[in-house]
């Protein structure tokens, strides 16, 4: 057969019409409680040749009561007629496990070259639903995970040659489109949870839409939640959809007479409540942070202990990003057994991060408590600032983590907050990554994809002109687009990083300054949360004697780098971690990501080096390279007491978790946090003259506002030039 002919076999041609009505035809029959007629299925199991288990038809059963089971036929007959399909339902209905499965049972997954596959693939915004979606369909599916089956996240893949069916998040398939564009190794393209609407959702988004142009045998499935829908249908030139109902029992939902001082402890709190009043069933607890999660964690569990006899026990569950899968599957346990044979009921208690809304459904929860916020990251164009805050969620969001419990007998949500505050308070929807981001690392991502035109790019929601100027322009600040914005040789290795491009910037030029190794190890620390353990009030001087052990007097980098050293010599001991107050899950995180980096810098050629721990220039060379990528991230102090950043003249304040012992003239620093004043956080001293060394074009006096820093400058820069004609 021509292999050119077989690559554009159609999804169906290989599916003639009577095998499809058949296949419809069983999925509706049925001799069993639940509607799916085994009689009619073959005993072996299409993707390894093996007898189903029993365990397969345990699940099959389980399956069969999902919402979305009871709309196959009309799924797969739409599909067949469409090149695009929009699917909307509830949290819980079963969309993500079972859709995939509905397709790879109707496809053929051959190709003309041998020991080749065409695949299937199912994006998930977050790495952590990809891995534990994954391992749950290859159990569904009687195979084994990394075989038929498979993940691929940042840090971690699991697939072989055999693998059919692939969950993996969007940043990784768009990455995979900068090496194939037309992504010819799919069949089928699932979009799930793009309601979500990540920065790599929308660019995958527009992507994906120029390729169905090119490619008719491509299909794409996009799940959404319902109250989105309409906006994918319209965005894909009115693609039919196939609604999908959710919730199968009611939900009670109560709101507080008064608002709440402290989300936390309130929240805290109503567990305790629900746990001593309420009959059995799972709780699940948003709040807005790892170590606000951990917090919890600790507190309610000590909390309950301190009750003793009077209530059952309990099994506190954290959720968040960062989690192993070993930790995440900790979640799907069911509850502890009671303490003594007539003891009372023990209760499961999940405390998450939003990541809970949609990319996760635990079917044993009862009671849901949302004190109504959630940490989000916004981005200023115009003073170059990304400000990290909690602030209150959207109305769409309170409708998903009410929407967490009903699944399998009625549910309660307890919101803490008024439900005046609810009507009147909250914003309608949350407004996409997009809109509120730094979007410079998407630039970079659609220059290397090739595409130029960035203004009239097919974005669902583009971003406004002013943020996608000042991307522009600190990219080209960085050297990775030239004054045409032509991506440049160093734009093309900046974009190999899976990094903010000042971060990248500060790696790449590591090698220059002999610090290569450490960088690595800072730009890894800096991409997990906070490796320091918060501490309560009892704890806090324990805590701080621990991180002075690490501190460095030049700054909060450094001290990272203390840390991280620490933890490799400690032997990655977590009850090392443990006594020092420090993450033990985030540093092993962050040495993941090290790792990662590492080979991206390897497979770039870029040189890993160090400078001598005992040469004076040791922590000198790391600063500069430091400066070498945050050089538009720079504060200076005023003769006032206060930092003013530089060009923008933004006056900000050191934050107090720093681990300076002094105010030094000039910082970088990481990020600004808003709270009750604009604080710069993670911040490290600098040399003036470091400034016009390493970062001349941007340092150019003639665009610089006045202020103090600009004086100082202009001495710099006289100097400079007295002591080059000296040597001459």
């Amino acid at each position: 057969m021509d292999p050119k002919r077989k690559s554009k076999v159609s999804l169906f041609d290989v599916v003639d019409e009577a095998t499809f009505t058949t296949k419809l035809n069983i999925d509706d029959g049925g001799t069993t409680a639940h509607g799916f007629d085994c009689s009619n299925m073959s005993p072996v199991n299409r993707w390894n040749g093996c007898p189903y288990s029993q365990r397969y038809y345990d699940m099959l059963q389980k399956r069969t009561r999902l919402p979305v089971w009871h709309q196959k036929r009309e799924f797969l007959k739409a599909l067949k007629d469409n090149q695009v399909l929009i699917i909307a339902g509830e949290t819980g209905s079963g969309k993500t496990t079972q859709i995939p499965q509905f397709v790879l049972e109707t496809i053929d997954v051959e190709s003309a070259y041998k020991h080749k596959r065409f695949m299937v693939v199912c994006t998930q915004p977050h790495r952590l639903a990809a891995m534990s979606v994954s391992c749950r369909v290859a159990q569904e599916m009687d195979v084994t995970i990394g075989e038929e089956v498979g993940y691929s996240v940042r840090l971690d893949d699991l697939i072989s040659d055999k693998t059919v069916l692939m969950y993996l998040t969007d940043g990784m398939l768009l990455r995979e489109a900068i090496n194939d564009p037309l992504l010819w190794r799919y069949k089928v393209i699932i979009l799930d949870e793009a309601n979500e609407r990540s920065l790599a959702t929308d660019v995958l988004l527009g992507v994906l839409k120029g390729v169905l142009k090119k490619r008719h045998d491509l299909k794409l499935v996009v799940i959404s939640e319902t109250h989105k829908a309409k906006k994918f249908q319209n965005y894909f030139f009115g693609a039919p959809l196939i609604k999908v109902p959710g919730r199968l029992h009611p939900v009670e939902i109560f709101y507080t007479q008064e608002p709440e001082r402290d989300y936390l402890e309130a929240a805290i709190r109503t567990v305790v409540q629900i746990h001593m009043c309420e009959p059995p069933g799972g709780i699940l607890v948003f709040l807005t942070g790892e170590q606000e999660i951990e917090d919890a964690c600790h507190k309610i569990t000590k909390e309950v202990s301190n009750m003793g006899d009077e209530v059952g026990p309990v099994k506190v569950v954290p959720l968040y990003s960062t989690l192993t899968p070993l930790m995440l599957n900790k979640i799907y346990e069911p509850p502890p057994s009671p303490l003594t044979k007539d003891g009372l009921a023990g209760r499961k208690i999940v405390v998450s991060t939003n990541i809970a809304e949609t990319s996760f459904s635990i079917d044993d929860i009862v009671y849901v408590i949302d004190p109504g916020f959630a940490k989000q990251k916004v981005y200023n164009p115009r003073v170059r600032v990304e400000s990290s805050f909690v602030s209150p969620i959207s109305k769409a969001s309170a409708h998903l983590r009410s929407g967490c419990v009903g699944r399998t007998q009625r549910g309660k949500c307890f919101r803490l907050y008024t439900e005046k505050s609810f009507k009147n308070d909250l914003q309608p929807k949350t407004y996409p990554e997009i809109l509120r981001s730094n979007i410079a690392h998407t630039v970079l991502t659609l220059k290397k994809l090739g595409i130029d035109d960035l203004i009239h790019f097919d974005f669902m929601d583009p971003p406004a002109p002013e943020a996608l100027m000042r991307a522009l322009e600190v990219l080209n600040y960085l050297g990775a687009l030239d004054d045409n914005g032509n991506l440049t040789k160093l734009g093309e290795i900046l974009s190999e990083f899976p990094l903010d491009p000042h971060i990248g910037k500060m790696l790449v030029a590591s090698s220059k300054f002999n610090c290569s190794n450490e960088i690595l190890s800072i730009s890894a620390m800096l991409s997990v949360p906070n490796c320091f353990v918060q501490p309560g009030k009892a704890q806090k001087a324990s805590v701080d004697k621990a991180k002075a052990r690490f501190r460095h007097i030049d700054g909060d980098h450094l001290t990272l780098l203390n840390v991280y050293h620490a933890y490799k010599q400690n032997n990655e001991d977590e009850s090392w971690c443990s006594e020092n107050f420090v993450n033990y899950r985030a540093l092993k995180f962050a040495d993941n990501v090290r790792h990662q980096l590492a080979c991206i810098m390897i497979r770039l050629n870029l040189k890993l080096c160090s400078t001598d721990l005992n040469n004076r220039d040791y922590y000198t060379n790391i600063r500069k390279a430091l400066l070498a990528g945050y050089f538009m991230q720079v504060a200076h102090l005023e003769s006032k007491g206060h930092y003013l950043t530089m060009k923008d003249n933004l006056v900000v304040h050191l934050h107090p978790s720093n681990c300076l012992d002094h105010k030094p003239e000039w910082v970088i620093y990481n990020e600004c946090v808003l709270t009750s004043k604009l604080f710069i956080q993670t911040v490290t001293d600098v040399r003036g003259q470091w400034l016009v060394e390493i970062a001349p074009h941007y340092y150019d006096l003639d665009n610089f506002p006045q202020c103090e820093a600009k004086q100082l400058l202009k001495k710099i820069y006289k100097k400079k030039v007295e002591t080059r004609n000296k040597t001459r």
